[in-house]
């Protein structure tokens, strides 16, 4: 099969020949039907984060299961399933505490997912996915069924963006009816958030990015309001928002750490700060902490928004089918998995929300 492989960061991603192991125990192996690319993949195309290389990254897939190992119970070969990057044991305090996202014991298929080349070479499936390739073999607890009145290319934006926004509003932010919410950065994360907080009730939603173009699509899925922040640097007009008694929540899905310690101005006393996004690892900033404990404020970091696939996923389906929920409009591009540098390129343009990678395999 083949695989869009990262040899070295900052470089183009090039396609090679690789062979994966037969599943065994609970793996599973699934043909890639539509992969989309995160911008955690880009990040760490880009170094943001190191990690051994050669890699194949790619987390956010959809696909159909072409072989199982024998302990596997839950899924047969043929069916259509969403492929994630959450790898849990579902034994340990976290998954029993429904945080399998910070699960202690991930399974270990190390050795049999890591792909190989012509040559023997060992190449890293990033994310214990590695989906920028036609298969992948990943745990069954990786993988939740997608209905078969629900396309690859939507079924693979459930998988990490949107499972993250909608987890880290109902999950860790839990976001009540009639409360005030703004959404820092307006990107694959932050535009669930403000979907997911639409749903939940709240009754101003303030979705702030640094691109005029997330405007109407923040607004259509639920915003009252819209703020360009190269505009609104101080945040003055956000708050006037809020009569400048700030927000209930704010969810920032930006990977910068000026960004989220900026974001602390928009909390009313008592407010709670939701870190989503992810900074490069040598990315600090400065809190003051006597204003946190004078003002009675939280500050949560999450993986994933703490997402319960096995639950969250069903949900956001249901949703979709009821209009509740949209998923075809987050979609702004699709490229063939061919044209991958191309569409990694377009996935860093400010009006871009997810960009879609279709196998030609996948039309069969």
């Amino acid at each position: 099969m083949k695989a869009a492989i990262c040899r070295k960061f900052n470089a183009p991603l090039e396609f090679e020949e690789i062979q994966l192991a037969k599943p065994q125990g609970k793996a599973v192996k699934i043909r890639i039907d539509a992969v989309a690319i995160c911008h955690s993949d880009v990040s760490f195309i880009q170094g943001y984060w190191g990690g051994p290389l050669p890699a194949i990254y790619g987390h956010e897939a959809a696909g159909t299961i072409l072989e199982t190992g024998e302990e596997v119970s839950a899924f047969n070969i043929g069916d259509r399933v969403i492929v994630t990057l959450m790898r849990s044991c579902g034994e340990c305090d976290a998954c029993m505490s429904s945080a399998e996202a910070l699960c202690l014991t991930p399974p270990d298929l190390a050795e049999a997912s890591t792909a190989k080349a012509s040559e023997g070479e060992k190449i890293w499936p990033s994310m214990y996915t590695g989906a920028f390739a036609e298969q992948v073999l990943v745990h069954e607890r990786q993988l939740v069924s997608l209905p078969d009145d629900i396309g690859f290319d939507v079924g693979a934006l459930i998988g990490c963006g949107v499972i993250t926004g909608y987890g880290s509003v109902h999950h860790v932010a839990k976001v009540k009816q009639g409360e005030t919410v703004a959404v820092v950065g307006c990107g694959g994360v932050g535009i669930n958030a403000i979907q997911a907080s639409h749903v939940a009730g709240a009754q101003i939603i303030t979705a702030i990015d640094s691109s005029l173009s997330k405007e109407a699509i923040s607004q259509q899925l639920g915003a009252t309001h819209f703020i360009h922040s190269d505009q609104d640097p101080d945040y003055q007009s956000a708050r006037a928002i809020t009569h400048d008694l700030g927000y209930d929540v704010v969810l920032v899905a930006v990977g910068n750490a000026s960004v989220i310690s900026h974001a602390l101005t928009l909390l009313k006393t008592g407010g709670r700060l939701i870190v989503m996004g992810l900074p490069p690892s040598q990315d600090k900033s400065t809190i003051s902490m006597t204003d946190l404990a004078s003002y009675g404020q939280t500050i949560l970091g999450t993986k994933m928004g703490l997402a319960r696939i096995r639950e969250d996923i069903p949900d956001i389906i249901a949703l979709y089918r009821q209009g509740k929920w949209v998923l075809d409009e987050l979609i702004s591009q699709r490229f063939d998995f061919t044209e991958i540098n191309q569409a990694i390129l377009a996935a860093q343009q400010p009006d871009s929300l997810r960009i879609v990678l279709q196998m030609k395999q996948g039309e069969q």
